[in-house]
């Protein structure tokens, strides 16, 4: 028998990602009887009735699952976005780190700015081939290999280096002018 079980470690940004284990086939009474106790111990007194015993081993993980995924789910809603804690007097603590504004979503704005500038100098650079901008972006920047470039637009691996060493030294011939 297979059964799905979902570990908090294997939820990731909110989804689940499921861990398949193998169980030999034998009479799981005994397991079920021992989680139908369980929560009918932890359940209030006036909802003991609507616990029920889970007929199959697979129905008492996802009832375990469920569990867990609203467990992380609970703790993890609000990490995106930390509020200023509001203070009525001294006495309370504040968790400094709560009041740290999160600049990631701006840091990676910018890299994505500095990315397509460097691109778009390239291809002015290289604006009579434009095969050799597209080459030196695809491998020398997003460091794609030059075998899987080549596969990619169907032109042979030396073909490919030829054209990125010709769009190099042409590149530093611009960069070379343009200091003088």
């Amino acid at each position: 028998m297979k059964i799905r079980v979902l570990y908090e470690e294997n939820i990731k940004n909110g989804h689940k990602n499921y861990t398949t284990i193998e169980i030999p086939d034998g009479d799981y009474s005994v397991m079920l009887d021992i989680d139908y106790e369980q929560r009918l111990a932890e359940a209030n007194p006036e909802k003991k009735e609507e616990v029920k015993r889970c007929e199959t081993l697979q129905e008492m993980f996802d009832l375990m699952n469920n569990k867990e995924y609203n467990h992380w789910r609970r703790y993890h809603r609000h990490l995106g976005n930390p509020k200023t804690p509001y203070r009525k007097d001294d006495e309370v603590e504040i968790d400094v780190m709560d009041t740290f504004a999160d600049n990631s979503q701006e840091i990676e704005r910018n890299l994505q700015d500095e990315y397509e500038s460097v691109c778009q100098w390239i291809r002015s650079t290289l604006s009579k081939k434009p095969e050799w901008a597209d080459a030196f972006i695809a491998v020398r920047i997003n460091g794609i290999s030059i075998r899987e470039y080549a596969t990619f637009i169907g032109a042979s691996e030396n073909n490919i280096t030829q054209k990125l060493k010709r769009a190099k030294q042409k590149l530093r011939n611009e960069i070379e002018n343009r200091q003088i």
